[in-house]
């Protein structure tokens, strides 16, 4: 019983310090503020604009919401905590608090300017050949599972196949709330060891792969960054792969580069051209907004890793699978003996962890 009601106390004692870092008044002046811009007849004016805060004011409520219910399930368990009836039942009732509250603190550490945007997530094969690409499918697959497990929508961009198997690169946009603000972490070279399937001698086999991960911004968002007509150089193609049957008959694929950077950017997952524009114009603009940050505060390294070669020495995070069974995070050393489960998007402890890292 004793254990038990220290375990309500220190429950207590961590959620009455997260409550004060969310500052509830504070969110309630603001969510008074954007329903009453929401009901302004010029509200609809901006697009862009009016989705962000009508998300916005959803995200506010369903937060002040799950502080109100935590707060009223900690009150609860508190009261019975005398009655030697409910003693069981407790105990499952304050590992459930515990684990919600866990959920409540990890929005905590997603503060940054756009956290709460999409994202759009880029896998590299590395060195490794065959091996490599078959890596980067196995990354795409477990970053669609995690985007899943979070009930997030998410749309291929563009695919690059492997010549024999796998994939060279693959663009991926994740519409969900904070999935920026998650998977700003995982930029960087992933690192695999296995036992090769494609060698006669399943000889061990390293292979790497590289993250880049980007905030979607809108036009509104990124309004410092200048996108002028004349730098941009647009080439339509046919797309290839899956998107309707209209997709691979007629030039709908988008490749745009910006000439002064050089950077390129491509769309094919829409089925008109005119979408695949705004969604190549969109990454152009965070491609460029990355490389503006970077160069005020000369860290291109610790913001995109984009100078960091996918091979030894550089890697965030290791799988094992062969000899032995592990997944190791190397700036948090987080660590797990089951990769399966990992690999099928089980990443939540990986991620949590370098969030606060970052705080």
């Amino acid at each position: 019983m004793q254990d038990l009601k220290d375990s309500i106390v220190e429950l207590s004692d961590r959620f009455n310090e997260v409550k004060n870092g969310v500052n509830i008044p504070e969110k309630k002046d603001r969510v008074h503020l954007l329903e009453a811009s929401s009901t302004s007849p010029e509200f609809w004016d901006n697009k862009d604009t009016a989705r962000d805060q009508l998300q916005e004011l959803a995200d506010l409520n369903k937060s002040i919401e799950e502080i109100v219910k935590i707060e009223e399930s900690i009150k609860t368990v508190e009261e019975l905590l005398n009655d030697p009836e409910f003693v069981n039942e407790l105990s499952l009732e304050v590992k459930r608090i515990a684990k919600e509250l866990d959920e409540l603190e990890t929005t905590l550490y997603l503060s940054g300017k756009y956290d709460k945007k999409n994202a759009i997530l880029t896998i590299h094969a590395g060195q490794g050949g065959t091996e490599a690409m078959d890596w980067t499918s196995m990354l795409y697959r477990m970053y669609t599972r995690f985007f899943e497990r979070r009930k997030w929508k998410y749309s291929v961009l563009e695919l690059n196949s492997g010549e024999e198997a796998g994939i060279k690169s693959v663009t991926i946009k994740v519409t969900g709330t904070n999935a920026y603000g998650y998977l700003k972490g995982e930029v960087g070279t992933h690192r695999l060891v296995r036992q090769s399937p494609f060698n006669a001698d399943s000889l061990r086999q390293t292979s790497f792969a590289r993250v880049e991960t980007l905030p979607e911004l809108t036009e509104t968002d990124a309004g410092d960054i200048e996108i002028k007509d004349e730098d941009l150089d647009w080439q339509f193609y046919r797309a290839s792969g899956n998107g309707g049957q209209n997709v691979n008959k007629v030039s709908t694929a988008v490749r745009l580069t910006h000439i002064p950077t050089g950077i390129v950017v491509t769309s094919q997952v829409e089925r008109y051209q005119e979408k695949n524009r705004k969604h190549a114009l969109d990454q152009l603009r965070s491609k460029l907004w990355i490389r503006e940050r970077a160069k005020e505060k000369n860290e291109v390294q610790s913001i995109k890793g984009e100078y960091r070669p996918a091979s030894w020495g550089t890697q965030i995070r290791s799988y094992v699978l062969h000899p032995y069974k592990m997944v190791k995070d190397m700036r948090t050393k987080v660590e797990s003996s089951n990769p399966d489960a990992v690999l099928d998007g089980e990443l939540d402890e990986f991620i949590e962890a370098e969030l606060r890292l970052e705080l």
